[in-house]
């Protein structure tokens, strides 16, 4: 389920907000798509040219260059005994053409669940597709 804030949260979403949001959730469909597939270049495809990415495990990747660097290195060798899941949560526009898009990310594995909670900041482009620009992947650790 999806939470929507926007500017004038007393209002109705607009049409425009409503086709933005599913753009948005076609990224993020996009982005577990790719995950699963070990896609790299398909995940690639996501993200705006100066994007930013911090890794769940901290690391700091400036530029498109960056991040392509470090996907095709680690994705085609990750290894998993599960799937992973991805829900867009919730939606805030900061303007028109920029969201702030709260994820979360499920491992599914034979030895449990484990949750990630990505903030992808996200910019519509002139042509109206959606990128990814600055996102934050942390880890959720469980409560002991």
């Amino acid at each position: 389920m999806i939470s929507m804030n926007t500017e004038a949260a007393t209002t109705r979403p607009t049409e425009t907000h409503a086709a933005d949001i599913d753009a948005i959730e076609q990224v993020v469909a996009t982005v577990e798509r790719t995950q699963r597939a070990k896609d790299a270049e398909g995940f690639l495809a996501l993200f705006h040219p100066d994007a930013l990415w911090t890794t769940a495990h901290g690391k700091v990747l400036i530029g498109l260059d960056a991040i392509a660097e470090f996907t095709r290195a680690v994705l085609p060798a990750a290894t998993w005994d599960g799937k992973v899941t991805y829900e867009v949560a919730h939606v805030r526009f900061l303007r028109p053409d920029v969201a702030a898009v709260k994820v979360r990310q499920v491992y599914h594995s034979a030895a449990g669940d484990s949750e990630g909670a990505p903030l992808y900041v996200m910019t519509r482009q002139d042509d109206g597709r959606w990128l990814l620009h600055a996102c934050q992947n942390t880890e959720v650790k469980a409560d002991r």
